[in-house]
């Protein structure tokens, strides 16, 4: 017979193997576990999102949907939106109760972002979440970079942060809970070459992030901030990205992994989310002295990782 402190070692090395196995499964595929229970943690919600029209806007407006939000989808392209809208509403609205609204809107541009933010409330009515997603890359040399190209980079994944909050910031404080969202990048603390202006431009969105955050807990505002750094995601935004010997710590992340890190962080009220989270080490990286810094990224080849750089084929919108 089996002895029971011998049973019991059996069964703690079953459940070590499983959980060995399924956290392998998770990171070998790039996929997250799904809940072993429903959950509506977002019902009542009235969410924004930008770049909604693929890829990460799209899997986060899904889930978010799928426990009982509202979305506004804004985007560049009227067609990809509307997709979307039509899809969720189908799957999870009614034609007297719509769940997503496709708003056209190029968040480059304060003055559209402005008429379209009180559509959107109007629409929604009222909004309680903000997430600022749309992104952009070049992934050029910057001797190939172009002022228009320098000046694109810089007006989505920069200045666009600026002209959405503010137009939503004031609705957001008449809420109990509020927050707002920004999708950043590791690229934020770490930069490697082709980067010039795609890391400036994080560096840019994490630094906003968090002297916002300092500025409404000073006010006691309602309103809380997320700042989201991811790794490179596999939505054909970083089409072409080797990233070397990190490939062996770091794969390239699935859209739905990191859409569901965001909506858990967003209903968890985090403060700041890095994916996956060995990213937070970039912050450790940042602070090295330069010298050993880069030493150590020439040692895993990540200035190479943007030498077949494709993307998707030109600088766009990552919707």
């Amino acid at each position: 017979m089996i002895k029971a402190q011998e049973a019991l070692n059996m069964a703690r090395n079953l459940g070590t193997q499983a959980a060995d196995y399924a956290t392998n499964f998770v990171e070998e595929h790039g996929v997250a576990l799904k809940r072993t229970q429903s959950s509506a943690r977002f019902q009542g919600a009235r969410v924004v999102i930008t770049g909604a029209g693929s890829g990460l806007g799209k899997a986060v407006a899904r889930l978010i949907v799928a426990e009982g939000g509202r979305v506004a989808l804004w985007g560049q392209h009227k067609t990809n939106i509307q997709e979307v809208a039509d899809e969720l509403n189908e799957q999870y609205g009614t034609a007297s109760h719509p769940v997503a609204f496709p708003f056209r809107v190029d968040v480059s541009q304060a003055p559209a972002v402005n008429r379209t933010a009180q559509k959107t409330i109007d629409a929604l009515g009222g909004v309680n979440v903000v997430i600022n997603n749309a992104g952009i890359i070049s992934g050029r040399l910057f001797r190939e970079l172009d002022d228009r190209s320098i000046r694109q980079t810089f007006a989505v994944n920069s200045m666009a942060l600026f002209w959405v909050t503010k137009a939503f910031l004031n609705e957001l404080e008449k809420h109990r809970r509020a927050q707002i969202v920004n999708v950043a990048s590791i690229a934020g603390y770490v930069s490697v070459a082709r980067q010039t202006d795609y890391s400036a431009s994080k560096c840019a969105a994490v630094g906003f992030t968090n002297a916002l955050r300092a500025e409404l807990k000073s006010e006691h505002s309602s309103v809380k901030t997320l700042l989201v750094c991811p790794y490179y995601i596999d939505t054909g935004m970083f089409s072409g990205v080797d990233a070397g010997l990190l490939r062996r710590a770091m794969r390239m992340l699935s859209t739905e992994k990191v859409a569901d890190a965001i909506v858990d962080a967003v209903a968890n009220g985090k403060e700041r989310l890095f994916v996956p989270k060995v990213g937070e080490l970039g912050t450790l990286l940042a602070a090295l002295p330069v010298s050993l810094a880069d030493r150590l990224l020439d040692v895993m080849h990540a200035n190479d990782a943007m030498a077949h750089f494709v993307g998707k084929g030109e600088t766009k919108l990552a919707e």
